[in-house]
């Protein structure tokens, strides 16, 4: 049996406590790890940091069925359901011919993403399944296959650039659909397969850089299996390939995989990628200090656990603006992106709740956005009522209100250097707030009002 050293300094570390000068001093020699240390400080990187809110689109042939299947709804989330229904192979490819979304209309998208004030859009070319919303060369599980007489990320990405929103690219590595994919490498055989599905891949994904040059970056998913894990090598080429197209290009933590399998972050704790892409449906905890150090981005759905359209959103709850918004907040608070799901119909149109959420965003966004773009986090002590936001562009400290404290006072703690001299309303920025001076902190008093959205305040400090 194999050891890897990797593992025997695990088993030390385990003897002697995760402070052990042994552990701390043991770095493996990765040829497949993290490509550097620290954070990307270049243009497209702090781009990319500074839009902080995005738009996630997850859209293909599983928003026909919509979690329905031969009359049985399936709770789970919906462009699951070939798996969670056993749907043969031969009765999902057959949804390519009802596949015909003649309410696509992707100006009318990028508006409402606009309107609601993201800043970047993040779109599904291929998810599990395999089937592609733009023409590719390499298959013919795509969107020339259908009836529609168009190519949809190309009209997606045309309409988005209009809107000056820029596009990323989601690609699933995992594939049903392509008869080379393998969960697992057991065999010679599986070896043969799988370099052969791993050339397949590497060719659509320089295929849509090609095609597409004002991409952004790559937001890559279904990466877990063993197959994936198992070959560092893969994923590393994929990443080279794209930045050596373009240098700039943002790809996510989920494509890598180390020499050892480690997803995210390499056998040496680094991060592999350009941004931590872990938390799904989840945020960070606030006393999370080593989150902060590193760019990352939040994906969330509205309803609890849907993607892809789903007829049925009583299977669960569905998240108010005020409820996306707080997300939103405290991402940006602790120095991460906030990108928030949409899925449309097979016919190309976006539910009516969604719209309706999505403009009750945008409302508060007209308002109050300049805590949200350029914000980092602040390095103040989080308090009870909020979240403390620091915009790098002006240099102006915010705290975005959302529990009112029935005193009418907020806590304000500052470093022992600085002084808070004001505060006013965002809103109503002429209006200064009475400011009570303690021996360690200041008190903020606000309008007896009750306020029905978050409320953002303006410090000014000295």
């Amino acid at each position: 049996m194999r050891i890897h050293v990797f593992n025997v300094v695990m088993i030390v570390a385990f003897v002697l406590g995760a402070n052990s000068p042994i552990l701390l001093a043991q770095k493996q020699d990765l040829k497949y790890g993290s490509q550097y240390q620290g954070k990307r400080e270049d243009a497209a990187m702090q781009k990319f940091r500074s839009n902080r809110f995005g738009q996630f689109i997850h859209w293909g042939l599983y928003a026909i069925p919509g979690g329905e299947w031969k009359g049985k709804v399936y709770p789970g989330a919906a462009e699951w359901l070939q798996s969670s229904a056993k749907i043969s192979s031969s009765s999902w490819n057959a949804l390519v011919d009802k596949f015909n979304p003649s309410k696509y209309n992707p100006d009318e998208w990028a508006i409402m993403a606009k309107k609601m004030g993201v800043k970047y859009a993040t779109i599904t070319t291929k998810h599990h399944d395999g089937f592609c919303l733009w023409n590719s060369e390499y298959t013919d599980f795509d969107i020339e296959a259908t009836k529609y007489n168009g190519d949809l990320i190309k009209e997606f990405v045309e309409a988005y650039k209009r809107q000056g929103i820029d596009v990323y690219f989601y690609y699933s590595i995992l594939d049903w659909h392509h008869p080379d994919w393998r969960n697992d490498i057991k065999t010679d055989e599986d070896s043969i397969a799988f370099e052969r599905y791993f050339q397949f891949a590497k060719n659509q994904l320089l295929e849509l850089q090609a095609k597409f040059p004002e991409v952004k970056g790559f937001w890559f998913d279904g990466t877990w299996d063993e197959s994936w894990k198992k070959n560092g090598k893969y994923s590393y080429e994929i990443e080279m390939a794209l930045k050596a197209v373009n240098p700039d290009i943002i790809v996510n933590s989920r494509l890598r995989a180390d020499d050892y399998g480690s997803r995210h972050f390499d056998s040496n704790g680094d991060l592999m990628g350009d941004y931590q892409s872990g938390f799904e449906r989840f945020l960070p905890k606030n006393t999370d200090s080593t989150i902060v150090k590193m760019d990352w981005e939040s994906c969330m759905t509205i309803p609890v656990n849907q993607w892809g359209y789903h007829k049925d959103w009583s299977l669960s709850h569905v998240k108010f603006a005020d409820e996306i918004i707080e997300m939103l907040v405290k991402s940006v608070s602790l120095n991460g992106n906030f990108l928030l799901n949409f899925g449309p119909d097979g016919n190309g149109a976006i539910r009516e709740e969604e719209v309706a959420i999505a403009n009750e965003i945008g409302k508060w966004m007209t308002l109050n956005s300049d805590a949200i773009y350029n914000g980092v986090f602040a390095n103040l002590e989080k308090q009870d009522w909020g979240y403390y936001i620091k915009n790098t562009k002006t240099n102006t400290l915010y705290g975005v209100l959302f529990n009112k404290p029935i005193s009418n006072l907020i806590k304000v703690k500052l470093p022992k250097n600085v002084k808070l001299k004001g505060c006013v309303l965002s809103y109503d920025g002429q209006k200064s707030l009475q400011i009570i001076p303690h021996e360690k902190h200041y008190l903020v008093k606000l309008p007896k009002i009750m306020f029905k959205h978050p409320v953002v305040l303006e410090f000014k400090l000295e």
